[in-house]
């Protein structure tokens, strides 16, 4: 993850904190979608070692001390590691935080994690073969790894374009996107399916799981809706497996 990623991250966290009201009883995979509570992707966490990369203000690694787990949540944004402190003072938990880049896991040892989770964060790293790579050097073998991120089919919609949605751009084009969030400049990167597959193949983990969750019926919409959610998956939920040393 860039410098310039943390940057925005640190401009935007305040306002995106304030109006995304992201919950500390689940862990959390997407907007607007069903979340570990119904899903049940990650077992039992009682007693084991989690890792969540990208853990913004940590209301998932939250979930998951509530749950028994040793939490453990890194991310390279300063202001969003302070949300996270305070929110774990708020919610009475110790949970385990390190400002800095989720490709360097240094601080861990290998074959020390029962399971590493993502939600929505792998959309701001450009060489996601590394993080699969350092990952796997700190999960226990058959551990989970689990994670979310924009569907590779919603990347190229416009959202604002009403409906049904207008394809922008082509599915194949992985030159970075640079979009405008609340007036603060983001980067991201578009990984296809057999980016991810691939990726994880070539770093010894067996995928068990994809998900293409529909939007919760009835449900109240989030800040994050738009309508060209009903027509395209708007979130990827992947889970796989380490296997090898």
């Amino acid at each position: 993850m860039t410098a310039d990623i943390a940057n925005a991250w640190d401009q935007f966290a305040d306002d995106y904190q304030r109006k995304g009201r992201l919950g500390t009883e689940s862990a959390h995979y997407g907007p607007d979608i069903p979340d570990e509570r119904e899903l049940r992707l990650l077992g039992h966490l009682e007693g084991r070692r989690v890792l969540e990369l990208g853990c913004g203000a940590a209301q998932c690694s939250i979930a998951f001390a509530r749950a028994g787990a040793t939490a453990i949540g890194i991310d390279a944004s300063a202001v969003q590691i302070a949300h996270a402190r305070r929110l774990a003072e708020e919610a009475e938990v110790k949970i385990e935080l390190r400002h800095g880049d989720m490709a360097d896991l240094a601080f861990l040892r290998a074959d020390s994690i029962d399971v590493a989770f993502s939600a929505y964060a792998f959309q701001y790293v450009e060489d996601l073969n590394r993080v699969f790579r350092q990952v796997h050097r700190v999960l226990r073998v058959g551990a989970l790894l689990v994670f979310s991120l924009p569907h590779p089919a919603y990347f190229p919609i416009d959202e604002e374009s009403g409906t049904p949605p207008r394809v922008a751009r082509s599915y194949f084009d992985r030159s970075p996107e640079r979009y405008s969030w609340e007036g603060v400049a983001f980067t991201a990167y578009h990984h296809t399916f057999a980016d991810l597959y691939m990726g994880l193949a070539r770093a010894s983990y067996r995928v068990d799981l994809i998900l293409e969750p529909e939007p919760v019926p009835g449900a109240p919409r989030s800040w994050f809706w738009h309508d060209a959610m009903d027509w395209v998956p708007r979130t990827i939920i992947v889970r796989a497996r380490k296997e090898g040393s």
